[in-house]
């Protein structure tokens, strides 16, 4: 406990002395960082322990916090570094994120191994050190410096794919969202054009009752054409009367 006191004691020393120069770098930092690496925000190796993400937060945040940072983009650095605690301190998130750190130390160890081949020295010694030279190497700034950026260049293209997926199902989804309008629409007309057709039911059966009992007669104070004679009966056709001389 008196251990926990001695650092806050600490800490609260530190940032009183921290320029705001350094505060203005620190928020330039965080916001020039890789947004896909939680690990990039708070400055922290990817074996650091959960232990080791709520220090670190607890002390850039006080860094950058708006009421104490005067540069204008503090209030989105300070959400930066919350938005990486958040995720380092979720399993799930935290596991994704590994997880590609295990897939590029592969890449980078196969990379390695065909580099080795050509280089009779370092194979020899990495043989006889008993995989201790390759340990040496993956602690090394160099080694360090590589696993950061294949890092990103997983992250970037799993991102990238899960984006094009998302695109894929929202089109789908849009495509099916027509469909259904399109179906409900017809459903629609068809249901009006049956209301229309039973309403007007008793039109249709009055006017066939009133067929039935004129017959083919036309109505009453119709006029109907002149018919047409024919002069000669052979003819199939109507032939218009012509005058004698």
């Amino acid at each position: 406990m008196a251990t926990d006191m001695d650092e806050e004691q600490l800490l609260k020393s530190f940032m009183a002395e921290v320029s705001e120069v350094e505060r203005d770098n620190e928020v330039k930092r965080i916001l020039g960082c890789f947004k896909l690496n939680p690990f990039e925000h708070l400055n922290l190796s990817f074996d650091s322990s959960l232990d080791d993400v709520k220090k670190q937060y607890r002390k850039l945040s006080l860094l950058v916090h708006p009421d104490k940072c005067k540069h204008p983009q503090a209030k989105e650095a300070f959400g930066a570094l919350a938005k990486a605690q958040k995720l380092l301190l979720d399993p799930q998130e935290r596991g994704y994120v590994l997880d590609q750190v295990k897939s590029a130390k592969e890449e980078l160890r196969a990379k390695r191994k065909k580099e080795l081949k050509k280089d009779n020295a370092s194979r020899i010694k990495a043989s006889v050190d008993e995989g201790k030279y390759e340990e040496q190497y993956e602690r090394s700034d160099e080694f360090q410096v590589q696993l950061k950026l294949k890092v990103r260049e997983i992250l970037t293209d799993k991102e990238w794919r899960r984006r094009k997926m998302q695109m894929r199902i929202s089109e789908e989804e849009g495509r099916l969202k027509k469909d259904d309008e399109e179906t409900k629409e017809m459903w629609k007309r068809k249901r009006e054009h049956e209301e229309k057709w039973e309403e007007t039911r008793e039109t249709r059966v009055s006017s066939w009752r009133d067929f039935m009992k004129t017959g083919k007669k036309g109505r009453k104070g119709e006029i109907k054409p002149p018919k047409l004679k024919t002069e000669d009966p052979n003819k199939s056709y109507v032939q218009r009367p012509v005058k004698k001389q």
